[in-house]
């Protein structure tokens, strides 16, 4: 078994299986544009789950999330003086994301902002940053966890290791 440093976990010579760190999403939006912030923020988690490729265990999808934290229309402007953008940031561990992934996972959580918003045209004022946390950057339960440790963790649950 060879540990790919925070791209993947190779658990045998025929079966890939990427196990990344829990990616965090914080969503910046008007007060009143989303009004099923909940839904939206599943929704993100959910999207970020699948591009990871990550399995749906637990683990996973108890401490992967999406926040959206609404803002009065006059706490942010572009520098034109407009203020129906919307920002989302992720952070992901190092390397989790492939360009193809990134440019996936980029559109789609544009749309699903859009989608929530009920404006279409939102998806071209959606900016979306994505971040990667340095090794050791991910605290669970009190533990700040490496890249590593993740694997292990996730082997032991998956009775891989």
């Amino acid at each position: 078994d060879v540990i790919h440093e925070f791209r993947c976990l190779r658990i045998s010579r025929n079966t890939q299986e990427r196990i990344t760190a829990m990616p965090m999403i914080d969503v910046y939006v008007t007060k009143g544009r989303i009004s099923d912030r909940k839904g939206l923020a599943q929704e993100l988690a959910q999207a970020i789950m699948r591009w990871e490729k990550v399995p749906v265990i637990p683990f996973f999808s108890d401490n992967t999330a999406a926040f959206v934290h609404e803002l009065d229309a006059d706490s942010f402007s572009t520098a034109g003086g407009s203020s129906d953008h919307v920002r989302v940031n992720v952070t992901t561990n190092a390397g989790a994301l492939d360009r193809d992934q990134q440019l996936g996972l980029v559109k789609e959580l544009s749309e699903l902002v859009a989608k929530a918003a009920g404006d279409p045209s939102l998806g071209e004022r959606t900016w979306v940053a994505l971040t990667e946390a340095v090794p050791g950057g991910w605290g669970i339960g009190g533990h700040a966890y490496t890249n590593e440790e993740i694997v292990q963790h996730v082997r032991e649950l998956l009775g891989k290791a």
